[in-house]
């Protein structure tokens, strides 16, 4: 599994409907409202690499309100 954090910026006041919106995707673990330079901060899991960038590509992209993302992969568990 590949999994990674993505960090959503949304157009103003978009924020808790798209953490929302988020939420709901298959393969989004979590989902939430954040403050700072970035809206929402969600989990994101899929079985290899293209697969995230479909999910994130493509699923989460979809979302209206999003402006931008950066996901991040994490490269190792605790």
């Amino acid at each position: 599994m590949v999994r990674a954090y993505v960090f959503i910026q949304t157009r103003v006041g978009m924020g808790p409907q798209v953490a929302k919106d988020v939420g709901g995707i298959q393969g989004v673990l979590s989902s939430e409202g954040v403050t700072g330079p970035y809206d929402v901060i969600a989990r994101a899991e899929a079985a290899t690499l293209d697969d995230l960038g479909r999910l994130v590509g493509t699923a989460i992209h979809a979302v209206d309100g999003i402006t931008r993302t950066i996901t991040c992969i994490r490269t190792h568990s605790s």
